[in-house]
């Protein structure tokens, strides 16, 4: 069965490329236009037809449905804004035209120039005077009424599942509005948008394995940036008050239905704030961007309803695991003592150089993090998973840190930056003992950035945000590979 189908397929490609030879033949090439003058959209006509009823319009888009009928045809041309149906009759554009006009397939992009009207089925149409082929599709579209489902190919082949699939197309105009949203919301706060490096000598910033690429002419290696924090600390040190960038960021780790290796993300950095006001920044701008999509700030997630509205839940991280856990690992002696209580009454995946604020973070992630439905900030992680968070001033082992989380997902990431240079170089050389170790995700040494501290970074919060995460929530999505154009996929061999 499934070679017949693939035969039949091949057939028709043939008989696509004997249609293109016969076109040219006529003296016709589909490929040779390079503009057409349209007066109208689809959905403008459709909207104001009381209005435009009887005037001329020039139409132009992709031909989705055609119903021949001898001497008359009707084609379905769909725009970046809709559909709209065309009425062609043979004496209205003419014999010769209406005989090119028969080699047209569903798929081909086509100009028209007519009148508009309502058709008997009280259809909104334009009665073609004149018909033009502007490009020849020479692919099989997808079956009318199945679409594109497979979802392999639909991420490969992203620009047949717009054409084919609408919402898809919708789901993207509404990515395009969310990040603006973000933007004015910064703009509107003082926040500057800047550019900072995306290939540098040293990945910081974040713990993450990263990309590593080489530069002939320096003969270097050099990395994709997995953060782009350390760069835009260094302008707050420059001068700057409040400063933002949004774009990609790049980690050499697995993927998921949250995770592709190619991601956009938003971090932001103001001089004289800390990670309360981070707190209040965050929730506010996420209950704005879903406003601006929504018109409320509930949403209802693959079924579960979510509100953004703030303020958020606020709890510790150290809270919530002795909550769940009934384990307080700050009170016990030695890290030994803490590393056997985790591994033997938690069953937790314990490495023998874990310390007290390691095991607080690990048992979070395997006890907590499903619980954290509603929009919830995570405050105070231990110092030793946080390298660039200030510590808290009454209690040195955890750090003035916030994470996000919402439908269990971590969305963003803040805290009270860490500016003190002789700790941050004592953190920076334990995060070396542990890439030393083994730990591949573990901090490298910038010795740039802790010569900036050592010239002066005024008390600072800063923040990032997962936009793709947070596209998904409200977008509805159920995979991050929904919200990306071009998601990373294996090559087809």
């Amino acid at each position: 069965m499934e070679d017949e189908r693939m035969e039949n397929l091949n057939e028709l490609l043939q008989i696509r490329r004997e249609k293109l030879a016969k076109l040219r033949e006529m003296g016709q090439d589909p490929f040779k236009i390079e503009k057409y003058d349209r007066t109208h959209f689809s959905k403008e006509i459709i909207e104001n037809f009381e209005e435009m009823d009887g005037q001329n319009v020039r139409v132009a888009g992709r031909i989705m449905a055609k119903r021949d009928m001898g001497k008359a045809s009707f084609i379905d041309i769909l725009d970046s804004e809709g559909r709209i149906q065309s009425y062609v009759r043979k004496d209205a554009i003419g014999e010769d035209v209406f005989e090119v006009f028969k080699t047209y397939d569903i798929g081909d992009i086509v100009g028209v120039g007519g009148k508009v009207f309502r058709t008997q089925k009280d259809e909104i149409s334009v009665r073609a005077e004149e018909v033009i082929l502007l490009s020849k599709s020479l692919q099989i579209l997808p079956e009318k009424w199945h679409g594109l489902k497979d979802q392999d190919i639909r991420y490969r082949q992203r620009y047949v599942d717009l054409i084919v699939n609408p919402e898809v197309k919708d789901k993207f105009i509404m990515r395009s509005k969310i990040i603006k949203a973000m933007k004015d919301y910064f703009d509107k706060e003082g926040f500057l948008e800047v550019d900072t490096p995306i290939l540098s000598t040293i990945a910081g910033g974040a713990s993450a394995k990263p990309f590593i690429t080489h530069h002939n002419t320096l003969d270097i290696d050099m990395y994709m940036r997995i953060a782009n924090e350390l760069y835009l600390k260094r302008l707050i040190v420059g001068g700057f008050d409040k400063v933002y960038e949004m774009g990609k960021m790049f980690r050499n780790e697995g993927m998921s239905m949250k995770h592709n290796p190619e991601y956009t993300a938003v971090e932001l950095y103001a001089a004289y704030e800390d990670y309360e006001y981070m707190m209040k920044l965050t929730e506010n701008v996420v209950a704005f961007c879903c406003e601006q999509v929504h018109g409320t700030t509930e949403i209802d997630y693959q079924g579960t309803k979510i509100d953004f509205k703030p303020p958020w839940i606020r709890a510790s991280m150290h809270d919530l695991v002795e909550k769940k856990t009934g384990v307080n690992f700050y009170a016990f002696d030695s890290d030994e003592e803490a590393r056997k209580v985790a591994k033997d009454q938690l069953h937790l995946d314990v490495d023998k150089n874990m310390k007290k604020g390691h095991l607080v973070n690990l048992a979070f992630e395997e006890f907590c993090e499903m619980d954290l439905i509603q929009p919830t900030f995570v405050l105070h992680h231990p110092v030793e998973v946080s390298p660039l968070a200030k510590r808290n001033p009454d209690n040195p082992e955890i750090t003035n840190r916030f994470e996000a989380f919402v439908n269990t997902w971590e969305i963003a990431n803040a805290f009270s930056e860490l500016n003190d240079p002789i700790d941050q170089k004592e953190r920076f050389e334990e995060q070396l003992k542990q890439r030393e170790a083994g730990d591949e995700e573990a901090h490298m040494m910038d010795n740039d950035f802790v010569n900036a501290l050592e010239v002066g970074l005024p008390p600072t919060g800063g923040l990032g945000i997962g936009v793709d995460r947070m596209i998904m929530l409200l977008t509805n999505s159920t995979t991050i590979r929904d919200v990306i154009l071009f998601p990373t996929m294996k090559p087809i061999k």
